[in-house]
């Protein structure tokens, strides 16, 4: 086990109408003028919004609305975000929605206590000068963002996409009612469910040893992943499988998943590109292709690690020839992507050979010449797995 730190300061409030304290609980915390940031218009036209205006309000705590937010967060409106708090008197910033509005609050909530450009923090990764408190009301179980360190933000003038993280960017309060997540479109479902399923995988596949405490923390919440998944896809309204996705999702990024590891985040690297490619790629479905990819590329690396993966999450019974035991437990993996409805190549995410050009040098911006801790990667290493995910 590698030595670590670990640090997690949210105060989460699961269940039903977890959303009728966020007033309350931020007014007993000195909050006075909120940033009340949110997506598209469905947390709009659910009530959902009006419901936490309403809450703030009779808490007596201001509120200034800034919605718009898009998947793959983007860094225009976050500076846009970052004018507002220095100019209105902002002093929290409440997120609702999922990842991509929490990882815009981050990054807004990182620029206001800031006098250069919020970028540099995304560019540079330097420390933090300080970062309003934030909170979150959740919507979409996926990323795990309301109690990481961890933001992810786009630059379409670049055509980068990449992250930062500190602990002080982790959320003060996470406000998380599974109910909220009853009406989620099957597709996003099973995408959010494919990045948490994903987040796991980056943390047990690294260059270091079993860690046998972390390891099967991590291999239980695959395991219960994996059987809450069909249950919500088929019952959407079943609240015990969406609070299970919904805890579970906020765990497999929180950062105990990965304690005593190195972790990898190759994978999360080369998906990165793809979603800078073409921003309407939904993060879970890019990862859907190329974690598997990355399997195949690295497992001769360390084959019993996979097989081990294999026989724990999804009972596979070893049969002695290391090269096919492996392989089975990528196979597994990949099959249940697709059973949750996810692509298996880039061909069908609209992404082919001449575009894997394109993406290599926001790639080397991003990572550098060598990345990923499983198997050290060059941007040929990179080439060669966008090429095992083309079909």
């Amino acid at each position: 086990m590698e030595n670590f730190e670990f640090v997690s300061p949210t105060h989460f409030v699961f269940g039903k109408a977890a959303e009728e304290k966020v007033g309350p609980m931020l007014a007993e915390r000195g909050a006075k003028k909120v940033l009340l940031t949110f997506g598209g218009q469905s947390a709009r036209k659910s009530g959902l919004i009006d419901r936490v205006e309403a809450s703030l309000s009779a808490a007596g705590v201001e509120f200034v609305e800034l919605g718009g937010v898009r998947a793959n967060p983007e860094i225009g409106l976050v500076r846009e975000g970052v004018a507002i708090c220095k100019e209105q008197g902002i002093d929290w910033v409440l997120a609702v929605g999922g990842g991509s509005v929490i990882d815009s609050a981050k990054a807004t909530a990182l620029g206001a206590c800031y006098d250069g450009d919020v970028w540099d923090f995304y560019e540079t990764k330097q420390d933090p000068e300080g970062v309003l408190p934030i909170a979150v009301v959740l919507t979409i179980p996926a990323a795990g963002s309301e109690g990481s360190k961890n933001s992810v933000i786009s630059n379409d003038e670049l055509g980068r996409k990449t992250g930062y993280g500190r602990n002080e960017m982790r959320p003060k309060i996470a406000f998380m009612n599974p109910e909220l997540t009853f009406t989620l479109p099957a597709y996003q479902t099973a995408a959010g469910i494919t990045d948490m399923y994903c987040h796991l995988l980056e943390r047990f596949f690294d260059d270091v040893g079993n860690v046998p405490v972390t390891d099967n923390l991590n291999m239980s919440l695959m395991k219960t992943i994996r059987a809450e998944a069909p249950r919500v896809l088929v019952d959407p309204e079943n609240y015990d499988a969406r609070a299970n996705i919904m805890w579970a999702g906020m765990l497999c990024h929180q950062g105990l998943a990965g304690m005593g590891r190195h972790e990898d985040w190759a994978t999360h690297g080369l998906e990165h590109e793809l979603s800078a490619l073409n921003t309407s790629i939904t993060h879970g479905a890019g990862l859907a292709v190329m974690f598997p990819a990355w399997m195949e590329y690295v497992y001769s690396e360390n084959p019993q690690r996979f097989i081990q993966y294999g026989a724990e999450v999804f009972g596979l019974v070893p049969t002695g020839d290391v090269d096919a035991d492996a392989y089975n437990a990528i196979d597994a993996t990949r099959a249940f992507f697709a059973s949750l409805g996810m692509p298996t190549t880039l061909d069908e995410l609209g992404v082919h050979e001449e575009d894997i050009e394109k993406m290599i040098p926001t790639l080397r911006a991003n990572k550098g010449e060598v990345f990923g801790s499983f198997m050290k990667l060059t941007m040929d290493d990179a080439r060669e797995i966008y090429k095992i995910a083309l079909n």
